[in-house]
């Protein structure tokens, strides 16, 4: 092995190993090493690969990878030392007698030198060693040092036909491209720990991953997760099926490659649980008008007369405005109806007919762009100018004339993308909406876990609602949103607004029934608050009921309708929120306000039929 030491050696500066600088120092005397950390297989729970680093002197400041580089960087032997790094990394691992993947790290100008100087170091030590190219990984690190794209590109061709894959180290670090992934082609792609640290609470960088994986799948690419430093950030990661991960929680960098991950790890990896994923505030993306139905009308010049505007609108009779447009860039608008009433007096053709139209045009228009986000649509319809009833409004891409919109358009504009929003996400409570739930439905059915479907309503809500108003009626709903929130466990229990003072909660704590419990206790404590004295004292309210009629409501309460839901039984979302519906309507009927629906119905497959017994509605007794 040391003949093989000495070859490598001749091939790279002789500075490197011969001269008097600290780095040859250390290379002479062998004080530098390797240790590896495991990338393990989150669908397996196994080791998929381990990563070589490198490590100086212990207990000194060149102990450190980044300070030994520094170091080859300012004795100009960073490419060589690189290569070096490389070697000493595939002659330890031989050394263990390991098996599986080893990724080592190294530059790309560090790859390209090897390959276009034809000595081909990496690929005769994997030869001398007997190492297998496709069980050996390079990771392309410092990203904004590729100074020649197509000589990267070409070796990475030849490394590739030798059966060596590619790997990119820290994608998404500011220094990674999207350009630089496509010309290299990398078998595995290394997501930055930034993305991946505290995933579990940050939807954004949720989102970001989520993207990152798309690309990967456009690219046929495996992703690997760095950093993974927590349980709940490794079930995220899990969760979004992400295959690799790497992290001290998995394995630390140790001198012997490990045989397996962390007991933690395996617990996390092993457990039929469902992350809740964090829900990003769904915002009405711009470009909604991109949809509306608006009027592609004809357009007249600044300079035209009032008669030739009259000529267009007795042409086009659905015209309710027409734009005058200078060089395809809107400056005025025409109300059809003032312009034909002012036209129609006494002698007006005769003394204004040939004059210019803007005499009756507003010169100020409601102008929106197609690509306006949902505020400035607000903006007009909360604003006093509400000229935009009767003139509507101009509809322009990228400041050029496209058509017209009506008032009655833009409010359905407005109307439609709230409620689209507000199925992503409640506007009261921002609590996740319809399509959330759904989906997070759909995952715990497929991961074949137990869970507690629970569905929550509000008792007598609407006569409260009537006798205080709005205001303190939507106070009531964020009360209830806030203590069965308070309740339940965030990284177990997803909490979602169906809409109204309806709840759907989907435990996967174990002491769901004494969670129900509070939520239930705590709410008819809270919830007295929001009434006057005098209800308080009678213990509710007189209001009129459905019919009209005065009668007396006892203070609001919770009902919760609870239903276990066992693997394999249910295949869709709307079975399991229907099931949980039917205990609402159990709980409400029950005096603690509170049933748990079992039963054959709900223990047999969908596919029993008719034949299967009916749930049975069992207290949770207070």
């Amino acid at each position: 092995m040391n003949d093989l030491r000495h070859h490598v050696l001749s091939l790279l500066s002789p500075s490197l190993h011969q001269g008097d600088g600290p780095l040859a120092q250390i290379v002479r005397n062998d004080q530098w090493y390797c240790v590896f950390q495991p990338l393990g297989d989150l669908r397996s729970g196994g080791i998929f690969a381990h990563e070589a680093l490198i490590r100086g002197p212990t207990g000194t400041a060149l102990h450190r990878p980044d300070a030994l580089l520094d170091l080859a960087r300012r004795e100009h032997v960073l490419t060589d030392f690189e290569l070096l790094c490389a070697f000493t990394a595939l002659h330890q691992w031989t050394r263990t007698d390991s098996p599986g993947r080893l990724f080592v790290n190294i530059s790309a100008d560090a790859l390209v030198q090897d390959v276009s100087r034809g000595a081909n170091l990496l690929l005769q030590t994997l030869h001398a060693l007997s190492l297998l190219p496709r069980m050996v990984v390079f990771e392309i690190t410092e990203h904004e040092r590729v100074s020649d794209m197509a000589a990267l590109r070409n070796a990475g061709d030849e490394l590739r036909r030798a059966g060596i894959r590619l790997a990119l180290d820290d994608f998404g670090d500011g220094r990674s491209s999207l350009r630089l992934w496509a010309e290299v082609k990398p078998a595995y792609v290394k997501i930055d720990k930034y993305f991946i640290a505290g995933i579990a609470a940050q939807p954004e960088n949720l989102q970001m991953l989520r993207a990152i994986k798309e690309i990967a799948e456009v690219f046929s690419c495996q992703l690997v997760a760095e950093g993974i430093e927590s349980a709940e950030d490794l079930h995220a990661v899990r969760d979004m099926d992400i295959t690799y991960g790497q992290g001290w929680l998995l394995g630390r960098p140790a001198e012997q490659p490990r045989a397996n991950l962390e007991p933690a790890a395996l617990e996390v990896l092993h457990s039929r649980r469902v992350a809740v994923l964090p829900q990003l505030q769904q915002s009405i993306r711009p470009g909604i008008l991109r949809g509306l139905q608006m009027t592609r009308a004809p357009t007249a010049a600044p300079s035209a007369t009032n008669d030739e505007v009259a000529e267009i609108f007795m042409q086009h009779s659905e015209l309710h405005a027409l734009c005058l447009a200078q060089d395809s860039r809107p400056v005025a608008l025409i109300n059809r109806h003032d312009f034909l009433n002012r036209y129609a007096t006494l002698y007006f053709r005769e003394v204004y007919g040939r004059k210019p139209c803007t005499m009756l045009a507003n010169h100020a228009p409601r102008i929106v762009e197609m690509d306006c986000d949902i505020n400035q649509l607000i903006g007009i319809l909360t604003s006093q100018d509400q000229r935009y009833l009767s003139d509507g409004f101009i509809v322009t891409d990228n400041g050029r004339y496209v058509g017209l919109g009506t008032g009655d358009q833009l409010v359905r504009a407005v109307t439609e993308s709230r409620i689209e929003a507000a199925r992503h996400a409640n506007p009261l409570t921002f609590l996740p909406g319809n399509i959330p739930i759904s989906l997070h439905i759909a995952r715990l059915l497929e991961s074949g876990c137990r869970f507690v479907a629970c569905y929550a309503d509000l008792n007598h809500f609407k006569p409260f609602n009537d006798h205080y108003g709005y205001w303190r009626g939507d106070e009531m709903i964020r009360l209830a949103a806030r203590l069965i929130t308070a309740h339940c466990d965030a990284q177990r229990d997803f909490v979602g607004h169906v809409g109204g003072d309806d709840f759907l909660v989907l435990f996967q704590s174990d002491d769901w029934q004494r969670r129900a419990r509070n939520i239930v206790e705590a709410f008819a404590g809270e919830a007295r608050a929001l009434y006057d004295a005098t209800a308080r004292q009678a213990g509710g309210i007189h209001a009129e009921d459905r019919h009209g009629v005065q009668r007396f409501f006892p203070l609001v309460t919770l009902s919760l309708g609870l239903a276990p839901i066992p693997p394999g039984v249910f295949r869709h979302a709307e079975e399991v929120a229907n099931l949980a519906a039917r205990a609402k309507h159990e709980a409400k009927r029950t005096p603690g306000g509170i049933a748990v629906l079992y039963g054959a119905a709900a223990a047999e497959p969908a596919c029993a039929g008719p034949a299967a017994a009916p749930p049975q509605a069992a207290a949770l007794a207070c």
